[in-house]
């Protein structure tokens, strides 16, 4: 079987930091490979895989602000649409303008929609939903006006990260710095609770950073470190009490609470979009309503086992599950 993975050029594959799309591009391309699979990643051609890569975007447009991301994004679309034929099936991870293409080629085209930036995009979904596939990261993310061929969670690198039994004593918030996120919230809930707190991530709302949070971060009980790369992620994750993930919209995954309950850190979230999905209340986690809530969750914390929290992860949220479920839907529509 022959597969083109289609990888954002935002960032590289895999993220030097942030990039969840890239990240899961990156897991699925080496996964296939291990499978015996043809293996085309289609992404920046400073990424880091053992498929066979290609693109005409040297470097993520993210970190070169002299490339356009339009004029970047429509190179990188066409010369893997204009190459379809060579491949069985092409997998798209690039959202919703791919879609455009697929009515033009005869190779099919499998979207994993990683989420709904706005509401405006779901008319190309429409579009394209007889013609095309999709699968959807969580249950929570579907659509009601589309069909999905399957869900099928995002999978997580266990070698990237390591259990820890015995954590230190702050929370952390881990996840971009925008309102979305509740970066805000996490301060107020960990102030409430008594407990220091680190933070790290994307600045993606400046503004908000510089009103909102920046006033609050005091290297005393709130720290920022920033946007921090995949080791020092592995450290804090598995280091913390637990992750906070106060949302403030529908989260259609959430990649950093697979991860801190694979290291065996329970997560207190707000109980919106696939966090009942992701978390088993009071088990590997609380789920909870609002600030008074949570707060009473950071002191119920040594009733969650770590143990189990890890387990969970590890049977949900593998990097391996992952690219089985990928496989037998890719078997689904090759030979339907």
């Amino acid at each position: 079987m022959k597969v083109a993975i289609l990888s954002s050029i935002a960032w590289r594959t895999p993220p030097r930091r942030y990039g969840p799309w890239e990240q899961v591009s990156s897991y699925l391309a080496e996964g296939l490979v291990k499978k015996g699979l043809d293996v085309t990643l289609f992404a920046t051609m400073d990424s880091i895989t053992s498929a066979r890569l290609e693109g005409n975007c040297l470097s993520p447009y993210s970190e070169d602000r002299n490339i356009d991301p339009k004029v970047a994004e429509c190179l990188h679309i066409s010369h893997v649409m204009e190459n379809a034929s060579r491949f069985d099936l092409i997998h798209n991870h690039f959202d919703f303008l791919p879609l455009t293409y697929s009515n033009l080629i005869h190779t099919p085209i499998l979207t994993t929609i990683h989420g709904f930036s706005s509401p405006k995009i779901l008319d190309v979904y429409r579009k394209y939903n007889a013609s095309s596939f999709y699968a959807s990261i969580s249950n929570a993310n579907r659509n009601t006006d589309l069909d999905y061929i399957a869900t099928v969670y995002n999978g997580i690198d266990g070698e990237d990260f390591s259990f820890e039994e015995n954590p230190d004593n702050y929370l952390l918030f881990f996840g971009r710095i925008h309102p979305d996120k509740g970066p805000l919230e996490a301060i107020q809930i960990a102030t409430k609770s008594g407990k220091v707190l680190l933070m790290a991530g994307l600045i993606q709302d400046e503004d908000y950073f510089e009103h909102s949070i920046k006033p609050h971060i005091d290297e005393k009980a709130v720290y920022y470190l920033g946007n921090v790369g995949p080791e020092e992620r592995k450290t804090l994750l598995s280091k913390a009490q637990a992750l906070l993930h106060p949302i403030q919209f529908d989260e259609p995954f959430g990649l950093s609470v697979a991860e801190a309950m694979y290291c065996g850190t329970p997560v207190i979230a707000y109980n919106r979009g696939s966090m009942p999905e992701l978390i088993i209340d009071k088990k590997t986690g609380f789920l909870v309503n609002n600030i008074q809530e949570a707060v009473q969750a950071t002191g119920n914390l040594s009733s969650i086992n770590r143990h189990d929290c890890h387990q969970w992860a590890k049977s949900m949220f593998s990097k391996e599950k992952m690219v089985d479920n990928y496989l037998s839907v890719y078997e689904q529509i090759l030979n339907p």
